[in-house]
């Protein structure tokens, strides 16, 4: 399990740093050519700023390094800029120094030393570097296994809204690990990531909702979670649309339908929807069978998970 903060950081760092006051006029002429894809002149504009030695504009080239964005991609050059914004103090950076080292990317793998920038970040209240803390404590990497200081962390970070945390931390609530075990609570931070649009949370309601766990069974809310994150790509949620439509449950009964979801959820690697498949098309006309294979191959995601 990869951590969250690798190359993908780059949005969260910026919210991070452009949401802070910002004094040099440059600075904010630099975020704005970023966010337009001017990467050329954000270049321009961020590095005599990370020069002069501006953390926030230091950890901005490196994630222009790290993702190859105006200049080539160079994990050296991204871990120079970190480092120069992390030893300021710069919580982002921190939390992507920290990702580098756990996750082996371009150095040699060391947990313990992720451990100890992920949790310089989280005591600043960095709810990203809180997640990832919680997550090196529920996976027992660097550290000696801990549920319930994992779950501490994911929920310093979930209320502070970071989704990821709410759903990890749903999750033990499902499991009793570190925390009772809590359907209700679960369906509740589960809920509070799906409407962020996290393609898991999203599954876990469904799932709630189809086995009347924390919530009153209800399989038309079971289909519309489950259908919001089978759209981001999850196989999972497409799979279970194949057998709603084949069973009729939340949805008019629907062979092609059901066939096109199993076919789906098979090409993302969801093996059970093999059988599922074979099972819908035993009841289907050929005729139905090449309309669903058709729909399947047209299919596209339409919306984009968080995590």
């Amino acid at each position: 399990m990869k951590l969250i903060c690798k190359h993908a950081i780059a949005i969260i760092l910026l919210m991070s740093s452009f949401a802070a006051p910002v004094a040099a006029e440059p600075f904010d002429d630099a975020a704005a050519a970023y966010g337009k894809g001017d990467y050329a002149t954000a270049l321009q504009l961020f590095r005599p700023l990370a020069d002069q030695g501006m953390a926030r504009a230091q950890t901005i080239l490196g994630v222009m390094y790290a993702n190859g964005q105006g200049v080539p991609k160079s994990d050296t050059e991204a871990m120079k800029w970190y480092r120069l914004a992390a030893d300021q103090g710069d919580a982002g950076a921190q939390t992507a120094l920290g990702a580098i080292y756990v996750n082996g990317q371009g150095v040699p793998k060391d947990s313990e030393k992720g451990l100890e920038w992920f949790r310089k970040a989280a005591d600043q209240g960095y709810a990203n570097a809180q997640n990832n803390l919680g997550s090196m404590y529920d996976r027992g990497d660097g550290v000696a296994q801990n549920y319930a200081e994992a779950a501490k962390w994911y929920r310093l970070a979930g209320d502070q809204g970071y989704a990821n945390a709410q759903i990890n931390l749903a999750n033990m609530y499902l499991s009793g690990r570190g925390v009772p075990r809590d359907y209700v609570e679960a369906v509740k931070l589960s809920r509070l990531a799906a409407e962020q649009g996290l393609a898991a949370a999203q599954y876990n309601l469904a799932y709630a909702y189809a086995n009347g766990q924390g919530v009153p069974q209800d399989y038309t809310e079971a289909v519309k979670w489950s259908r919001l994150a089978a759209d981001q790509g999850s196989p999972t949620a497409q799979y279970y649309l194949g057998v709603a439509y084949g069973n009729g449950q939340g949805v008019p009964k629907d062979l092609v339908q059901s066939y096109k979801w199993f076919e789906v959820a098979a090409a993302h690697g969801y093996k059970d929807a093999l059988q599922g498949r074979q099972a819908a098309a035993e009841r289907m006309t050929s005729a139905q069978i090449t309309e669903a294979q058709t729909l399947a191959r047209e299919w596209k995601p339409t919306g984009q998970s968080i995590r």
